[in-house]
Parts: C-alpha cells; sequence; structure tokens
C-alpha cells in the first residue's frame, strides 16, 4: 500500500516518526513535505497529500499539524478524500469501518507520539464495513458532486 504524508511545521517532526513507522510494516511513503521545521502553510501539505490520495498516487494519507484540524480542513476540500481527524484509536476504527476515511488526520501538540502512533496502526489494520455504512459514504460523496 502506498501512503501519501504531508505536514506543516508543527508536524514535521511527528511526520519522519510516522514515515519511519510505516515503512517499518512494509508500506510505501510517499512525502508530501514539508521538509523542516521552518513555518509553512498547512492548507499546502494538506491539499498536497489530498490530491495524491484523489488522483491515485497513493492509496492513503496521513496529514499532521499543530491540531490536526486545519490541515484536515484543507485535505477535505479536494474531492474523493474523507479525511477523518482523530485523537484515538475508537476514532480511527470507526473513520475506516463506518466513514471508508482515506485520509488519518491528527494534532502533533495535542497527542503524545504513542497515542499517534496506535492511531496510524489502528487506521491501517481497519476495513470499511461497507452495509449500511456504504449508502452513508455514497450520501456524503452525493454532497460532494453537488458541490466541489
Amino acid at each position: 500500500m502506498k501512503v501519501a504524508v504531508g505536514s506543516d511545521h508543527a508536524g514535521f517532526e511527528y511526520k519522519e516518526i510516522v514515515k519511519k513507522h510505516l515503512e517499518q510494516k512494509g508500506y510505501q511513503v510517499i512525502d508530501k513535505g514539508t521538509y523542516s521545521t521552518e513555518s509553512v502553510d498547512y492548507p499546502v501539505y494538506g491539499e498536497a497529500v489530498a490530491r495524491a490520495v484523489a488522483s491515485g498516487e497513493a492509496d492513503r494519507g496521513i496529514v499532521i499539524c499543530g491540531t490536526g484540524i486545519g490541515i484536515s480542513i484543507a485535505a477535505n476540500k479536494v474531492k474523493g478524500v474523507r479525511a477523518a481527524l482523530c485523537t484515538n484509536e475508537y476514532m480511527a476504527r470507526m473513520a475506516r469501518k463506518h466513514n471508508d476515511a482515506n485520509v488519518l488526520a491528527f494534532g502533533a501538540r495535542v497527542l503524545g507520539i504513542d497515542v499517534a502512533l496506535g492511531i496510524v496502526d489502528e487506521f491501517f489494520s481497519t476495513e470499511f464495513e461497507g452495509g449500511r455504512h456504504e449508502r452513508r459514504v455514497n450520501l456524503i460523496k452525493k454532497i460532494e458532486n453537488e458541490n466541489l
């Protein structure tokens, strides 16, 4: 599986740790930046990861900023992306099982790295359930098609 990752300056250190974690598990990682702790604008990196997922360059994505809020909002502006801001493993599991989320978002300033890696692992080990949830995801797609 190919995973696009991106962060702003606040999430840079976590992004580097997450990259290594994913590579150790056999994932191919596509780094969309940023590449240092120098101040940058998070929408640029949220969009870059989202476009990689939407285009098929990556199967899933991870975006990280200080809180995860801004970068997830930016990622969700790209058609075909369902970015879920998760603060615990349960949210990551439900984002995949019920919403078929394809981008994980979290905040480096609000989570410890061990919690963040647990969230990553849960997100990537959980499959979409389909069934009644597929109907709901299709409704989200309908809204998206009418508005984006």
